[in-house]
């Protein structure tokens, strides 16, 4: 038998849905950078967002110009994680690789995000700005010139985002790995049914390209390159 409440008990109210977060571009860009640190670059548009944000992708663009400007600022917000150092001029050589590796790490925390680098030749945003700024103030610590550092930035920049979009394009599967294999076998065997002798660096040189090298090829350039800096200051 069901027996009623009595009149001074308040009858409990339905239970309300939680409300939504109300909508922002830091949310949008939030949300954005979740889809594409689970998922990968290709699976970020407005209309998973929306879905994310379980609101229609119509709503975005007050927040958002477009994917573009989407893109633009997710990559922002990746480099917003980079620390920045004060110049040590007794110390920037090594500050120089440490602030590419930071740039690389962040890059391939978010799996796609050097490919928004690529396309974004000149990025005019905060952090981005703040990355280049600090990038050509250690360099110009250590005693190269504006247009010395200007270069070698640059090409520290390039290098960074190369390494990332490579690292992140088989985290995402962009290479199936069984093809590679594959391709690498077939390689191997069409390498050594060449003329004898033809190409012995070669033929010996595939060792050395394999996941377990990545972090030492990495180091190895990084230290050649900013070598050939100080060597540039020196004389």
């Amino acid at each position: 038998m069901t027996v009623p409440p009595p009149p001074w008990r308040r009858s409990p109210s339905p239970r309300r849905r939680a409300e939504k977060p109300l909508l922002s571009r830091d949310l949008v860009v939030k949300t954005a950078l979740d889809l594409l640190a689970a998922e990968g670059f290709e699976a970020v548009s407005m209309r998973r967002i929306a879905q994310q944000l379980e609101t229609g992708p119509a709503s975005l663009y007050a927040h958002v110009a477009n994917k573009e400007e989407l893109d633009e600022l997710m990559l922002d917000a990746v480099l917003g994680d980079v620390p920045v150092p004060q110049p040590d001029p007794a110390n920037w050589a090594e500050q120089v690789k440490e602030q590419v590796r930071h740039q690389v790490r962040a890059m391939v925390a978010y799996p796609g995000i050097a490919k928004v680098a690529w396309n974004t030749p000149v990025p005019v945003t905060p952090n981005s700005l703040r990355q280049g700024e600090a990038m050509l103030a250690i360099l110009r610590a250590g005693g190269l010139d504006l247009k010395q550092a200007v270069f070698a930035g640059d090409a520290l920049s390039l290098y960074a985002k190369a390494y990332a979009y490579e690292a992140s394009s088989w985290t995402f599967g962009d290479y199936d790995e069984a093809e590679v294999a594959e391709r690498g076998r077939q390689m191997a065997d069409y390498m050594r049914s060449l003329p004898a002798g033809a190409f012995p660096n070669l033929l010996l040189s595939g060792q050395f390209f394999t996941g377990e090298t990545s972090k030492d090829r990495f180091e190895f350039a990084l230290a050649m390159f900013v070598g050939g800096l100080q060597s540039l200051v020196r004389a």
